[in-house]
């Protein structure tokens, strides 16, 4: 039995007075999921341009970055002063942090790093969690995007691994100035019971790709493979709650459930997007293929969940008219249901959703609609529908009242489009799109307030893995990795690749390393 650490923080984070950093806490910057950081006051699109800008330095680690990395400014860290400290993990099961702004001197090596695996085990391997054509994954651990408590200082990950022929999915809660875990990991296992039947979660199957989230002291769980597993017909989709931990107690499982009992599949993976919540508290989530039966399974929806007294409990939900199509054609819903700010109107509490079949859903958080049962077209219920907007679309960015969806067709990744949102209804057509090929990952955009706002993302994966920056009003691509030759090259990157952008720097999580980008 490990030792149990539990304690305040709170006066090593922010030791030191400065002006104000933003801090990046959980996955695409905050829990509606905009992908938004609006405090950049460095990098401008002016000087983004690969005479001025390009990699500046890498942090190697020992296995591939699936999620996105975090940050804090201005953490003391014991014995090593004060640092801007970014954070990532790795299919390797292991936990760094590095210093944010440089790798030269002591920072070469990490300021902490943290192997979250019980003694003697090891990640999962990929023979024994299947999926490694789909993904290109040579191993499993932590794959989702942690999340930190910056009032506790307890950085939150997910770790899979495999110990004497069993496979477990637990829940780690690390001390960001130290590493050290702040109680002991918690084996994750729930149960859910529907129609008088109960089922239990199975590890071996579940993977929690989607990003962790932390609303309302609250920690929410997802998981649901991805690609086919060894596990092949017991795979379904399930969130998970947990309270936070505090500095008297330890997390504790507070609800549980399951999309589809009894069924296969409609995982919650969201291309690594997380769980998004509301400020009155619901949780939304978008599943996978998977079948439909009204009450009971929910492949191809968007759920609203809460939480009460009696566990996690399904406020409302909706499911395309065509769910049976989407489903032959393994046409996910991949985004992360994206949360509105308050918008003027009839429909002032908008979510937004889409898929790989490209139909953006523009859903009434108020009454998502459910099905329509005689449409036959397009989705009458719902406050909007736009057929064929963003083919193969795995995630969305808002900034400024304007949504940006990616995608990739038949001839490869198509352009980056913008659309105008304006009292609660988008453009229905594209307001701007990019002057060459976008991407399917996940974009993120920086900005100064609402001027000087660039859009990032990585373009390809693997090998072909590239940084690019785009004018976020223009679409005009204004940087990328291979203008300088070799000098701004990325090493190969995982599926889906995440990055993240702060205080002048952007972080791209590789298959071997932490490549940071920023002014010259």
């Amino acid at each position: 039995m490990r030792t149990r650490m539990i304690c305040h923080l709170g006066l090593l984070l922010f030791a030191i007075p400065a002006i104000a950093q933003t801090k990046v806490l959980t996955a695409h910057y905050n829990n509606l999921r905009t992908g938004a950081n609006p405090q950049e006051t460095i990098l401008t699109p002016s000087n983004v341009v690969w005479t001025k800008f390009g990699k500046l330095f890498s942090h190697s680690v020992d296995g591939a970055i699936v999620g996105q990395a975090l940050y804090l400014p201005a953490v003391s860290i014991p014995g090593k002063g004060t640092h801007n400290v970014v954070y990532v993990a790795t299919m390797h099961d292991s936990v760094y942090a590095f210093d944010a702004d440089t790798n030269s001197g002591a920072n070469a090596s990490p300021l902490w790093r943290t192997r979250v695996l019980p003694s003697g085990a090891t990640s999962v391997p990929i023979s024994v969690q299947g999926a490694g054509t789909t993904t290109g994954w040579t191993e499993v651990g932590v794959v989702s995007t942690p999340v930190i408590d910056s009032t506790t200082g307890i950085l939150y990950v997910i770790a899979k691994d495999y110990l004497h022929g069993i496979v477990s999915n637990r829940l780690y809660g690390l001390n960001v100035a130290t590493g050290a875990e702040k109680f002991t990991p918690i084996l994750i296992a729930a149960s859910f019971i529907s129609g008088g039947t109960t089922y239990v979660l199975n590890n071996l199957p579940q993977v929690n790709r989607s990003a962790l989230l932390l609303a309302n002291g609250v920690l929410y769980i997802a998981f649901g493979s991805n690609g086919v597993t060894n596990g092949k017909g017991l795979e379904q989709g399930w969130v998970l709650a947990y309270s936070a931990a505090t500095s008297t107690s330890i997390p504790k499982l507070r609800g549980a459930f399951n999309d589809e009992p009894g069924k296969c599949c409609a995982a919650i993976w969201q291309t690594g997007g997380g769980i998004s919540a509301d400020s009155a508290g619901n949780v939304y989530a978008a599943t996978g293929d998977g079948i439909f039966s009204p009450g009971t399974n929910f492949g191809e929806s968007v759920l609203k969940l809460k939480l009460t007294s009696s566990g996690l409990k399904l406020a409302d939900w909706f499911t395309p008219y065509n769910w049976y199509d989407l489903w032959k054609h393994d046409e996910d819903l991949t985004t992360s249901p994206l949360i509105l700010p308050t918008q003027s109107g009839a429909h002032p509490n908008l979510a937004i959703a889409c898929g790989k079949a490209g139909t953006i859903y523009v859903l009434d958080r108020t009454n998502m609609g459910h099905i329509c049962s005689t449409c036959t077209t397009t989705d009458t219920q719902i406050v909007q529908e736009i057929p064929g907007a963003a083919y193969g679309t795995q995630s969305f960015t808002f900034w400024n009242e304007t949504l940006y969806t990616y995608g990739i067709g038949g001839t490869g990744y198509l352009p980056i489009k913008a659309w105008t949102i304006r009292r609660g209804l988008l453009s229905s057509t594209p307001t701007a799109e990019s002057n060459v090929p976008g991407a399917w990952h996940s974009g993120v955009v920086s900005s100064n307030g609402t001027g000087n706002a660039i859009l990032w993302i990585v373009t390809g994966a693997g090998s072909i893995a590239r940084l690019a920056a785009f004018d976020a009003v223009t679409l005009q691509r204004i940087y990328f990795s291979t203008q300088a030759g070799t000098r701004d090259l990325l090493p190969a990157a995982s599926h889906f690749s995440k990055l993240m952008e702060v205080h002048g720097k952007v972080y791209v999580g590789t298959n071997s390393s932490l490549a940071v980008f920023g002014l010259f």
